[in-house]
């Protein structure tokens, strides 16, 4: 397209260009030089008519003399720049505005004929051969006492009807080049408004085509061209975004099986090389046994964010009292937390309080921010939980006093597998995808969900939910 659109429209134009001018030289100068005809017929017709029903009817009435008569066709033949005849039905010419009155020389017009004209009132030709060139000649009959006496003829030299039409025609020509330059407004508009955008947007494919999606262009244009540009380059970044971050997914995938498959290979060739003797076994199979459970939980943890991804998050909402969950949910963590010496403090708004929402996809939501709150507090601490109503919003609040995020690693804690500095030393199982599950679920409810954190102090993350409405079943 690129190589060929302009030279397309290029060439329509100069085709439409062409086709004027053979329109304006064939039909237009047809239809001109026929219309410039009868015009002038009609004109000279009228003349005719006046002439034989004066001066003429007046030679045959014996009422005038032929000198007189010669003197009005002389004055008329300079008016008109035609030649006046006065002759008899039998072709003999009785008066010439060209030649001197000859009465003893007469000259006769052979084969004359007054009905060559047919239908019409004119005729064009060299009229029964008294003309060198084409003339325009005019019949009009002489009457008296009811019979035709004889013709008053003019004739016209269609010369002058062809100078006449090829100055009009002239006139055309000048107008049909001004309108083709004019018409060059188009073609400059074309080309700046839509060829010149247009190429831009192709070689920006042809770029994205090839691989190359960090490709930037620009159309400074604010109609469809521009919004077409703008929506390419879009589509470009969010493409190019999306490779960067199957890049790094797929390397910290990598990197998060490596690691407990390289320990539990090593392990087990050491077991059965004998490098760790018999008694040790039981040791490092239960380090096994918990590098395969980091494993299981990964896994788990990818096919629930692919599920979340490709269905798009299809939620079972119901009406569900969340603090019974949230009650449930930290009961669950009973055993951990008596290992840890960390307290849940459960501060619960009413002894019911009704939302709106998935409950499972929420009982996970709970389950890893009080897994995250647990796993990343001191030993002998309280972790907070608790629940406001505001707004005709639910806000549910997971609070701990452990380790704290960095400042520069709150707005990354939200990624696939990020963990922070701080948390990789005591998060030997954790798969960096906990609060990107959970920010995917309360997104999906159409929700937000917040953290507010100290280094060194602690976390707070709070979420919000819908209440339910009491005309909801």
């Amino acid at each position: 397209m690129r190589k060929t659109l302009y030279l397309k429209f290029l060439l329509a134009y100069f085709i439409f260009g062409f086709f004027g001018f053979i329109a304006v030289a064939t039909f237009v100068s047809s239809m001109t030089m026929e219309h410039l005809t009868r015009e002038k017929a009609d004109a000279l017709y009228k003349e005719a008519t006046l002439i034989a029903n004066t001066y003429a009817a007046d030679l045959y009435n014996n009422e005038t003399s032929l000198d007189a008569v010669k003197k009005q066709l002389d004055a008329l033949d300079t008016y008109l720049s035609a030649t006046l005849w006065i002759i008899n039905p039998s072709g003999r010419m009785i008066l010439d505005s060209q030649s001197p009155v000859d009465v003893e020389n007469e000259t006769v017009i052979s084969d004359f004929n007054p009905t060559v004209t047919g239908s019409s009132y004119y005729t064009v030709g060299n009229f029964f051969g008294g003309f060198t060139e084409e003339q325009l000649s005019v019949f009009a009959p002489i009457t008296s006492g009811y019979k035709v006496r004889g013709y008053v003829v003019i004739h016209y030299p269609m010369n002058n009807l062809i100078y006449s039409c090829n100055s009009l025609l002239n006139i055309s020509y000048l107008m049909l080049i001004v309108l083709f330059l004019l018409s060059l407004i188009i073609l400059i508009f074309f080309t700046e408004m839509v060829y010149l955008p247009l190429r831009k947007i192709t070689e920006a494919t042809e770029q994205y085509a090839s691989g190359n999606m960090h490709y930037e262009f620009q159309v400074e244009s604010e109609d469809e061209m521009g919004y077409l540009a703008a929506s390419l380059n879009y589509m470009a970044s969010e493409i190019a975004r999306s490779e960067d971050d199957q890049k790094k997914f797929v390397a910290n995938v990598s990197h998060d099986f490596r690691s407990p498959l390289t320990s539990i290979k090593g392990y087990l060739e050491a077991m059965l090389d004998g490098t760790i003797p018999p008694e040790m076994h039981e040791k490092y199979l239960n380090i096994v046994l918990n590098e395969t459970e980091r494993l299981t939980k990964l896994t788990n943890s990818l096919l629930t964010l692919n599920n979340l991804n490709t269905r798009g998050m299809m939620l079972d909402k119901c009406i569900f009292d969340i603090n019974r969950i949230i009650r449930d949910t930290a009961a669950s963590f009973e055993g951990t937390c008596r290992q840890k010496t960390i307290a849940i403090e459960l501060i619960l708004t009413s002894d019911e309080l009704f939302v709106n929402a998935d409950v499972g996809k929420i009982q996970q939501v709970l389950y890893n921010l009080l897994d995250n709150a647990i796993k990343f507090s001191h030993r002998d601490s309280i972790i907070k939980v608790e629940t406001t109503e505001k707004h005709n919003k639910i806000f549910v609040s997971v609070k701990d006093s452990g380790i704290g995020i960095p400042k520069d690693d709150l707005k990354l804690i939200w990624d696939r597998f990020y963990k922070s500095d701080l948390s990789r030393g005591k998060d030997k199982k954790g798969t960096g995808l906990g609060l990107s599950i959970t920010k995917e679920i309360i997104s999906a409810h159409g929700e937000h969900i917040n953290v507010i954190s100290t280094e060194g102090v602690g976390s707070e993350f709070i979420f919000s939910l819908p209440v339910a409405d009491d005309n909801e079943d």
